[in-house]
Formats: structure tokens, sequence, C-alpha cells
């Protein structure tokens, strides 16, 4: 059993257990202990029933005498309120563990949404995610059920033995220790069964992305424009049948332990039933109580059997749910939005570097740049120059290895300076939501502005298509989620432009803008980028030379450092590497 500063973690998994169920419904909570109470007294009731009706029927006098009438009517009372109690106990702690549920699942969006961009670049991150996503979230309600099956049937042995004890104390020992081996069991299994979840979980994140590549609605085109389907189905089955044969021998292992322990248990329960018998033979016990004594015995082997398993399934769970525990802890205790600000002298990066954790080269050394109110500014380079981790460290996404960030002369805290800034990257979301949702999603907390919508999809031009739909801006997009309308690249990049737009924040990052737009729409979108941005700032991430020729200023990365700056005549007069690539480009269009 692991241990921790709080003690044993079993017992502190409990704790973190009931909590929650606490937390997701207390009153439920009160109401699942107060069944199990009930669960155990019916329990109990049907023994000094079944004693009371042996008594009555070996009495020897003739008729319906009291006692068999009282014990009838107990026992059936009894037995209609086991029976009962199971199935409202049953559908109970199916509510109870939905809210438990949907608790863990709120937490655990909580974190994920909290934790800063870089840690996403991690593996041992997504590792732990897909660990406790497939593995965790349903452990609260496993645990919770077994605290109250384990509760109730505690309830019942405390209660069952006492009176067992009354009848024939050397019953209850050879009980309790039959029960014992299934501990030990359930230990051994515990740790299996999190080293075989540890084991197998990059195994099983490459069968999930495989399923996604296959029945993904995005990737069907060009799996058959490559023929790419039957190999990827068959890279699947190999991993099917590689996580088949560890699952395998888990199997056998669990199956083996479980068998130990039922074995021993059926043991005990058979060496109280010869004492019983030997008891009545040598005249120890009447007929009643041995009756009595075999209805207990069987009952309490049942509740130690409901006992010993709840903890050996507590004990399996310790380790997935200290593992759950450790991963919701990242939650970072900060705001979830900042404090917007006007741009009045300058947005500046003073020798910023940034490295990302895999890599040994730094993705930024060295880097500053000057961002203006009302300014247009460019970054160009090639591929993997650092333009886009750039535009991140801008945007407050990422946080410097070394250098700053300043707004007005202010280093300001990540969420004042994402307050501030509003991004449009190249491979934006396309939310499965209706039009109108898909641009006032950049601002939740605004209030509902339809004119300000519409403004923002006049100026990406987009308001004629979305006006058009069948039921206008209130349409679904897409066709994931529901029968709506999809579009088409270059209109879902305006839709998200749009959404750029409608958050009114004085800086915007524009990363690849017109990367899915035809010559003409690109031409018209930057045609009137002052007159679309209104006055903001803009730092203009593209491939595209002839559309940075507005830009106030053009800053040119090479492998994480700016190695020149200037306007584009001033660019072009150097004649460095901007007009190179400019004249390159240049000339494939005149070819």
């Amino acid at each position: 059993m692991r241990t921790g500063k709080d003690g044993p973690g079993t017992l502190r998994m409990t704790r973190f257990a009931l909590s929650l169920a606490r937390q997701a419904d207390a009153r439920g909570t009160l109401v699942a202990a107060g069944l199990q109470v009930l669960g155990a007294a019916s329990a109990l009731g049907a023994v000094l029933a079944t004693k009371l009706a042996l008594q009555g029927l070996l009495g020897g006098d003739p008729g319906l005498r009291g006692d068999l009438l009282v014990g009838l009517i107990l026992l059936a009372v009894t037995t209609a309120m086991s029976g009962s109690l199971g199935a409202i106990q049953q559908q109970h702690q199916r509510l109870l563990g939905e809210r438990v549920s949907q608790l863990m699942w709120r937490r655990l969006l909580a974190t994920c949404v909290a934790v800063p961009l870089a840690t996403w670049n991690s593996t041992n991150f997504m590792d732990r995610l897909d660990r406790v996503r497939a593995n965790a979230l349903a452990r609260p309600v496993m645990v919770m059920t077994s605290i109250f099956q384990m509760a109730g049937a505690s309830l019942g042995v405390v209660t069952l033995t006492a009176l067992l004890f009354t009848l024939e104390p050397l019953l209850v020992p050879i009980l309790l220790g039959a029960g014992l081996p299934a501990v030990v069991m359930s230990r051994i299994a515990s740790r299996a069964e999190f080293n075989f979840a540890q084991e197998t979980n990059a195994r099983s994140r490459r069968r999930l992305y495989l399923k996604q590549l296959l029945t993904g609605r995005g990737y069907a085109a060009e799996i058959r424009a490559f023929e790419a389907g039957p190999h990827l189905a068959g890279v699947h089955a190999a991993d099917d049948k590689s996580f088949e044969d560890a699952l395998r021998g888990q199997v056998f292992l669990r199956q083996l332990l479980g068998l130990v322990g039922v074995i021993f248990s059926a043991l005990g329960l058979s060496a109280a039933l010869v004492v019983i018998v030997l008891l009545v033979d040598a005249d120890r016990m009447t007929l009643s109580e041995a009756g009595a004594a075999a209805i207990a015995t069987r009952l309490l082997g049942a509740q130690l059997s409901t006992v010993f398993g709840s903890i050996g399934s507590l004990i399996e769970s310790a380790p997935f749910m200290d593992d759950m525990r450790s991963f919701l802890d990242q939650e970072p205790a900060r705001p979830a939005t900042g404090s917007r600000r006007e741009l009045i002298d300058e947005l500046k990066v003073e020798n910023v570097s940034f490295a990302y954790d895999h890599r040994s080269r730094p993705a930024l050394d060295g880097v500053s740049i000057s961002v203006r109110p009302h300014s247009i500014v460019a970054l160009v380079g090639e591929n993997g120059c650092g333009k886009t981790t750039l535009a991140k460290l801008v945007a407050g996404l990422y946080e410097p290895d070394s250098g700053r960030i300043t707004w007005d002369g202010e280093v300001l805290p990540a969420p004042d300076l994402r307050a501030g800034v509003t991004v449009l990257f190249q491979d934006f979301v396309r939310y499965q939501f209706t039009a109108r949702r898909n641009i006032t999603i950049a601002q939740p907390g605004r209030a509902n502005e339809s004119h300000a919508v519409v403004a923002a999809a006049r100026k990406a031009d987009i308001d004629g298509v979305l006006a058009g739909l069948p039921q206008g801006y209130d349409t679904p997009i897409g066709l994931e989620l529901a029968d709506g309308t999809d579009l088409s690249g270059g209109q879902w990049q305006r839709l998200a432009l749009a959404r750029a737009i409608y958050r009114d924040s004085p800086v915007v990052v524009l990363d690849e803008p017109t990367a899915a737009m035809d010559p003409r729409a690109e031409f018209e979108l930057f045609k009137d980028m002052r007159g679309m941005l209104e006055g903001r700032a803009a730092l203009l991430i593209s491939h595209r030379y002839s559309s940075v020729r507005l830009a106030d200023r053009i800053y040119v990365l090479d492998q994480g450092r700016v190695i020149e700056e200037g306007s584009h005549d001033e660019l072009i007069r150097a004649g460095g590497r901007y007009a190179e690539l400019y004249a390159l480009q240049a000339a494939a269009y005149l070819r």
C-alpha cells in the first residue's frame, strides 16, 4: 500500500473520494449511507426471523404458535426490505455516481484549461492525461460505491458477528480468517493493474489515434487519395494484437488471484458449517440455534466477502486515484482572464529567448521587436525560424526563458497580456457551433451584441455568406454535431478572422490569415487591412511577401534570431535576406 505524508494511500484516497461525493451531492451521500444501514438491519432481521420461526416450528405444540407467526411475518418483511433496498440502492448510486463523475470531469477540464500552453508540448503530460482519462475518471465512482458497500457490509458484519458470538464464538475466527487472503491478493492485484496501465498507455494512445484517423471526416479524403487505409488498418490490427497479448497475461494473473481468494472464502464457510453440524451432534446447539447459526454464517460470509472485496477495490484504485490527484494539483492558482489595457506607447519584446523542452536548439535566441499603436508589424522568414513561437510569446501564451515583454514599459502578468492581444492562428479551430457562436466565442463574457457580430463579419467579408444561410447567423456550421452547413476553407478562415475582429483588443496577431484564400480574396483583404483593424496594432505573419509590403516595419527571422528589420523599401535597398526571398517569390509569379 502506498504511503504519503498524510497516511496510507488507501486511507487518503478514501477521504478524497468521500469528499468528492459530498461536494457532488451531500444529501445524496447521506441517503446512500442510510440505505446501507437499512440493508444491514434487514440482514440481521432475517437471522432473528429465522430463529423465531424455527423455535416455533420445532417447539412441539400443534398449531400456529406465536413465535412461528412472528418469525414468518418478520422474515417476509425483511426479505421484502432486502430485495427492494437492492434496487433502490443500485439506482440511487447510479445517480450519485453520475454526479461524482461530472464533478471529476469539471475538475479535469478546469486543469486542462488552466495549465500553461507549453505544458501541452510535454509527452509526459499527454501520457498522464490519457492515463487519467482512461483509468482514473471512473475510479471515484467505483471507490465511492466500494466505500458505501464496505460501510453497510461492515455494519452487517458487526451485528451478525455479535449474534453469532452469542450462538457459538468458535465460528467467528474461522470466517474472519478465511477472508484475509483476499486482502493480500487484492494488494498484489492493485500494483499489477497500475503497472499494466502504465506499460500499455503509449500503445493505447496510438490505437486511439489510428481509430481517429480511420473514422474521422477530416482525414477521409487524403487517406483514400494515398490508398493508405489498408496499411493504417493493418497497423491498428497489429497494435490490437500486441495489446491483447499483454492483456491476456494480466487477465490470467487477476483470475488466479481472484480464484485464490474465493477458495479460501469457500473453505472458511465450509469449515464453519461443518463445525455447526458437529456442535448439533454434540448437543451443544439446538436445531433452532443451528438453523439461525447456519443462516448467520452464510450471511456473515457474504458480508465479509463484500467487505474484503470492497477493501480490494479500494486498494486497487489507490494508485490510480493518487495519480489523478497529483494531475489535478497541476491547476495553477491564477485568474482565468486578465484585465484589458489600452496600448499607449508600445508593446516591446526585449532580448527574449525561448526553448522547447524536447529541443536542444532554442526556438528564439535574443529576439527584440517593437509594436506601436495603430501600426502593422510583419514577421517573415523561412519555415521553422520562430515566427509562430514569437507570436505566442507576444500573446502571453508562452513565457520567455529570458528577456522580457513589456506593455507601455511594464511587464504584465500573462493573463493581462492575453487580454490585450488577440491571435488568429493558421491552424485555427473550426468550432462545430452556430455561426454566431463561432464569432462570439472570442469574448464569451461580452454582452451579446448582434450589431457587433455583424460588424465583425462585414469587416472579414463573410457577412453575405452567413446572412444567406438557412437560419442566418444561427445556422449550425460544420457537420460533426448537427446537420448544419459546411463552409469552404477560405470561408472558414474569414469566419475565424471575424472572430479575431470581434474580440476587442488593442493588438491583433495574424498568423497566415489568408493561407486558405484565393489570390483575389487575399488582395481584397490586404487592400484595406488598416480599415479592417480600425486602428488596432497588428503583428502579421505571412510567407507571401507581396502581402507584407503594407507593413510599417518588417522583421526578418532566421534560426530564432532577427537578422534584418526595416520597411519594405529599406530592406529591398539593403539587398539582404529579405530582398533575396522577395526576388525569388516575385520571379516565381513572373514565369
